[in-house]
């Protein structure tokens, strides 16, 4: 099934999105990175706080207010390099039964470029909850011999600028999207990038393609009709200020991509960012699989309808949810020829000349994932290790921890590259165990299901359950957890 990003938090590449939970506190952060011909490298931080989530107290002028601290701190090597806390207050009501409103925030910060570490610590000022701390790496990454990509901003709403502010860039005043979610009310994505050097690596006065496009998450191919071409002149900061109609996209995971390449289509920089989009009124049609012509092919061989089931849903981790939800359907209907005809398909779309072999090789790796992660009634790529193996592919290193004092049995997975994300770690737990279910329980991949108190669910076997106010875990007697995590081995 999809992974839902309405959890704790969700990292998005090259954007955090997060949804951060301190009692009934609940806000969205994003980040980016952008370049300064006058400044150098800087990160603009978004916060959006639902304003029905804090609570308000009344204040001098007699109106109602919420107030909220945020602190953010970034640490290179062990050293600050910048800090700021500061306090976040919401519009004044008359009303503080009917809370309709959420309050945006935007911070700047000059940073050189480096390996960060991002500390965020968030927390209502009118009531006794510690704050939430959240820590992620954070890359600010503009060499000056390269052609440079800035982060990927999703916009709001904007306008032209009457006098610069914090919001303006280009001479618009852009109000920040902070969410990687778009529901069906929601019909476009507007965005913001820049592009920095191609006058400097190419030339002046010479030309360049940009290449805006949508793909699916799972198989990072283009999705249909979703993909912009624009040739540019070089200069120090070439703007980009687009936007795709999504009323027509389905319901899924996907990818915006940038991508810059020269006149002779040579690759030369891109950069991506995850969102989710939500559109149930758009569903495949069993009429797009009738005309496959299944003749001859590898498929035909497959007649057994419990075998063409069992095939169709070892692809769950590697499909779309739009695909998924027309498996199932396919599947339900019980026609052999139209489940061969969706799987020969599926395949086609992943390897147009060699669809055989492309299932061959994945099958190989379903048979492997049977084997080592298969529980009562639930086959092995039905499991959260077997979905994540199914993915990404094996991990580079795994930790395992099945006997730690008070602590459930875990294993945590390190993946040292993962669809363009790097050092990404994936924490499963068994809960029962007298089984071989391990539960997924923390990542900090994109689009995965991430929980920061994740330390403290793993040890609540020995313990008193966690309470929401703790926001620092600490070590317990023989546990290996937090070394695991940071050098999985």
């Amino acid at each position: 099934m999809m992974k839902k990003i309405s959890l704790i938090i969700a990292i998005s590449l090259c954007v955090a999105i997060s949804s951060l939970y301190a009692q009934n506190l609940k806000a969205y952060l994003c980040h980016n990175t952008f370049f300064s011909t006058a400044d150098g490298p800087y990160v603009e931080t978004y916060i959006s706080i639902v304003g029905n989530s804090v609570k308000f107290l009344k204040n001098d002028n007699g109106k109602y207010q919420g107030s909220v601290e945020i602190t953010m701190m970034f640490k290179l090597n062990n050293e600050i390099k910048d800090f700021k806390k500061y306090e976040l207050l919401s519009p004044e009501t008359d009303d503080s039964t009917n809370i309709n409103i959420n309050f945006i925030d935007q911070q700047r910060f000059l940073l050189p470029n480096g390996n960060y570490d991002f500390d965020i610590l968030i927390a209502d000022k009118n009531t006794d909850v510690l704050p939430i701390v959240i820590t992620k790496p954070l890359d600010v990454d503009f060499p000056y011999d390269k052609i440079n990509i800035s982060g990927i901003e999703f916009i709001e709403s904007f306008s032209k600028s009457e006098s610069p502010n914090i919001l303006t860039k280009s001479g618009f005043d852009l109000v920040p999207y902070v969410s990687n979610f778009f529901p069906e009310e929601i019909d476009k994505i507007t965005f913001y990038s820049e592009v920095y050097n191609t006058s400097t690596i190419l030339g002046e006065e010479e030309k360049f393609l940009v290449t805006c496009y949508i793909e699916g998450f799972e198989h990072e191919q283009i999705v249909n009709d979703f993909i912009r071409y624009k040739r540019e002149d070089t200069k120090q900061v070439n703007i980009l200020f687009n936007e795709f109609s999504i009323r027509k996209l389905p319901t899924g995971n996907y990818n915006l991509v940038i991508e810059v390449r020269d006149k002779k289509n040579n690759a030369l920089a891109s950069k991506k960012i995850f969102f989710q989009r939500s559109n149930p009124n758009i569903q495949m049609s069993l009429t797009e699989i009738e005309s496959v012509d299944i003749d001859n092919t590898f498929v035909t061989k497959i007649t057994d309808q419990d075998t063409l089931s069992d095939f169709l849903r070892s692809l769950y981790p590697i499909s779309s949810q739009i695909e998924i939800a027309f498996a199932n359907r396919i599947e339900q209907n019980g026609d052999v020829v139209s489940m061969q005809k969706y799987f020969y398909n599926f395949w086609l779309t992943r390897d147009n000349l060699h669809p055989m072999e492309a299932w061959l090789k994945y099958y190989e790796e379903v048979k492997k994932v049977n084997a080592a992660y298969k529980v009562i009634n639930q086959k092995g790529y039905q499991s959260d290790r077997g979905r994540v193996y199914l993915q990404y592919g094996p991990p580079n290193a795994v930790a395992e921890s099945y006997h730690e004092p008070n602590a459930y049995p875990y294993e945590i997975w390190h993946y040292y590259e993962l669809k363009g994300q790097r050092n990404k770690k994936f924490v499963f737990y068994c809960r029962e165990l007298a089984t071989n279910d391990f539960e997924l329980i923390h990542s900090d991949a994109v689009g995965e299901l991430s929980d920061y108190q994740w330390q403290f669910v793993i040890h609540e076997r020995g313990n008193a359950p966690y309470s929401i106010d703790q926001h620092r875990y600490q070590n317990h007697w023989g546990s290996k957890i937090n070394d695991y995590y940071i050098t999985p081995r």
